[in-house]
């Protein structure tokens, strides 16, 4: 997949994702935690099949050093959603904002966690990966938007708002192709730790988009979700058989 396509794609998907709350009801959000469950089992599956596999094949130090990268990144994560109070899980949280207040610490934080989902796509897997990243912008950009309509700000500042959350994940992954081409000093020696800590994110929001999209009750078993799970790990693990004679 050429670089201007991946960068197409992941910006699209997020931006018209963003802009749908001027078209679309904002209560309805059955479809959204479909597509959440979906892109949450794809974006887990493809962290265990493909991911931690690739960064622990190819790092040169220990590979325990490589497991508390990982941590890291898990833990990093936590920390990020006490700013971002869950909107990269497709969260609306808007009852409790006011309309004259900009939601710095969500916006800040979501750009950032958008910045390091871009880094693994200088790696190998860039078509399952580029699809799974797009599928989750999806209701966690509309989120977004929701949260900026229910604000004081214009909807031309919304849109630009939309547009730099947008670029952020291609951003990431013009910025680790650099990184991994050795053109930015000599900060390459540190991509795959760069890669383990976003595998710690990886882990981080896969799982709670599991555990948490749905139902209210996240121990109720709810038919809709566990197909759409099983079509997420399903279309991983058919990336995985046709890739494995050539990457692994």
């Amino acid at each position: 997949m050429s670089a201007t396509l991946i960068i197409a794609i992941l910006f699209i998907s997020a931006f018209a994702s963003g802009i749908a709350v001027f078209f679309v009801k904002r209560d309805n959000t059955n479809s959204l935690k479909l597509i959440l469950s979906f892109s949450g089992s794809y974006l887990f599956a493809i962290t265990v099949l493909h991911l931690i596999p690739h960064v622990y094949h190819t790092h040169s130090a220990t590979d325990e050093t490589i497991g508390l990268f990982v941590l890291l990144g898990f833990l990093f994560q936590l920390i990020l959603e006490q700013f971002s109070h869950g909107i990269e899980h497709g969260h609306i949280h808007h009852t409790h904002q006011s309309r004259s207040a900009f939601p710095y610490g969500i916006m800040i934080s979501l750009c950032l966690h958008a910045l390091l989902e871009g880094m693994p796509l200088a790696a190998h897997h860039q078509t399952q990966l580029t699809f799974g990243i797009a599928l989750h912008h999806v209701p966690a950009a509309f989120a977004l938007g929701s949260l900026l309509f229910h604000t004081s700000l214009s909807k031309r500042y919304i849109i630009l708002l939309l547009a730099v959350f947008a670029a952020m994940t291609p951003l990431g992954y013009l910025f680790s192709s650099a990184i991994s081409k050795g053109e930015i000093g000599h900060v390459e020696q540190y991509f795959d730790r760069i890669m383990a800590v976003v595998i710690g994110i990886f882990l981080h929001i896969s799982t709670t988009i599991l555990f948490e999209s749905g139902s209210a009750d996240h121990h109720k078993f709810n038919k809709k979700k566990m197909v759409a799970v099983g079509l997420g790990v399903a279309v991983s693990l058919l990336n995985f058989l046709l890739d494995s004679p050539h990457t692994h």
